[in-house]
């Protein structure tokens, strides 16, 4: 296998897995941003590949190949729901944030399970006929090189991911929405004298999180795992939460670490096929996604300074 060939193997595989990391991350960087800890968007993945696997199977005879479309919808609209529990508790009763991500986390898990096997009578549910294909984009893919290594054989979800992404880094740094987020996660007492209502940006903050990590979720299921079970998310929202924090809160940051996560998912996965990484025991590879995790997430890439006001609920008029 010639070195083209291996970035023509390799680089559309770590698009497709770090696709799911963007969402999320993006997601949980607006949760942040306006001052709420992102640590729930792992069940809020969960929630998310759940709705879209569901609604994928039991919608695909009205809407055909274009369920995929219904269930992105479904799960982004699941998502921000149940990311209301986050809300209300973080923001609304002042819970410790931490404890709140850690039990929505538990609280998704156990729901979704649960559902599936209320459903479905067993442990995970059936495939789905209509996953989310590649497909090549038209004459872009025609371009010398970069077509066949970017346009080539691309899923849809990644180029709104990449559109998120983008478009996440206008609205935070070019509009007044974005400001008025970016206040309440810095300094929510100054925003509040400014008329800025805090707890309604941090509520909207939490809820475009929950959407856009339910998104992430879905996406993941349909197209790496086909089907939902307990194991289909495996921790994808931490990795997502260690690439925020590898990009230092800031949207492109997030989109570059989620690309180097994804091409570390795929030599975990594919490394057996790539001569030059074909020879390191396969356990190394496996666990390689996660021990770049536990690095990022201990501040191995340098030190990152999360909004200042991030995980510290508000009481009007105190500081």
């Amino acid at each position: 296998m010639s070195f083209l060939e291996v970035l023509y193997f390799v680089v559309p595989s770590a698009l497709l897995y770090a696709t799911p990391l963007i969402f999320t991350g993006i997601g949980a960087l607006f949760s942040e941003r306006a001052g709420v800890i992102g640590l729930g968007v792992e069940g809020l993945m969960v929630v998310g590949a759940f709705t879209g696997i569901y609604v994928n199977l039991e919608f695909y005879d009205q809407f055909g190949k274009a369920v995929i479309w219904v269930a992105l919808l479904a799960a982004l609209v699941a998502g921000a729901i149940f990311s209301l529990i986050i809300a209300i508790a973080a923001v609304t009763f002042r819970a410790d944030q931490t404890v709140t991500g850690v039990a929505s986390n538990l609280l998704a898990a156990a729901i979704t399970v649960f559902l599936v096997k209320l459903i479905y009578d067993k442990g995970q549910t059936d495939m789905i006929q209509a996953p989310i294909r590649r497909f090549e984009v038209p004459y872009l893919s025609d371009i010398p090189f970069f077509g066949k290594l970017l346009f080539h054989d691309v899923y849809a979800t990644t180029i709104i991911a990449l559109i998120v992404a983008i478009g996440a880094w206008y609205i935070l740094y070019k509009t007044p929405f974005g400001l008025r987020i970016r206040a309440v996660g810095e300094h929510p007492m100054a925003a509040d004298t400014m008329g800025i209502n805090v707890a309604k940006m941090r509520y909207i903050g939490v809820m475009i999180s929950g959407a856009l990590a339910a998104v992430g979720g879905a996406s993941l299921a349909m197209t790496v795992s086909g089907d939902f079970s307990a194991s289909t998310i495996a921790g994808q929202g931490f990795i997502a939460i260690a690439a925020m924090i590898f990009g230092k809160w800031h949207p492109l940051g997030t989109l570059g670490a989620a690309l180097f996560f994804g091409l570390a998912q795929t030599l975990s996965i594919a490394g057996g096929n790539i001569p030059l990484i074909q020879d390191i025991p396969p356990v190394i590879l496996q666990i390689l996604p996660y021990i770049l995790t536990i690095l990022a997430l201990a501040g191995f890439i340098g030190k990152a300074v999360a909004p200042k006001a991030s995980g510290i609920p508000y009481i009007k008029g105190k500081r």
